[in-house]
């Protein structure tokens, strides 16, 4: 039976940094990476204030900061995006309200490749993010 994203987003992680010996995804050799962890991305999804959007390259970077890091490793970035956005879905099928699972909306856009990876409607992205420039 496969892992839940429930479970890999709770799952004891540490976040790594590494000093890189060659170039990585548009990171420069020496530079400090950090390799963060899903609960880490999930925690700043949830402090984006409704009604605001961010970037995936805002994230990458604000999280890279706090770490005292040069920037945040993109590939796991992107999965741990995605770990976080479908464990809010199975929250969500499990009955807790939209209002109290994370805001992946307020990142990942409707025509995002990770969008098309989700199990619901790019419609709902899209529907979620209008109703928060409504208020």
């Amino acid at each position: 039976m496969p892992t839940s994203a429930t479970s890999k987003l709770n799952a004891r992680k540490e976040p790594k940094k590494v000093v890189l010996e060659n170039d990585f995804a548009g990171i420069k050799a020496g530079q400090r990476m950090l390799v963060g962890t899903p609960k880490m991305v999930d925690n700043y999804l949830r402090k984006i204030p409704f009604g605001e959007k961010r970037t995936v390259q805002r994230l990458r970077n604000e999280l890279a900061r706090r770490h005292r890091c040069d920037a945040m490793c993109p590939v796991s970035t992107a999965i741990f995006l995605r770990i976080a956005a479908e464990a809010a879905l199975e929250a969500m099928q499990d009955g807790t309200p939209v209002s109290k699972i994370s805001p992946f909306w307020r990142v990942i856009n409707a025509d995002d490749k990770v969008a098309g990876k989700l199990n619901i409607s790019r419609d709902w992205i899209s529907h979620q993010q209008a109703l928060e420039q409504k208020r």
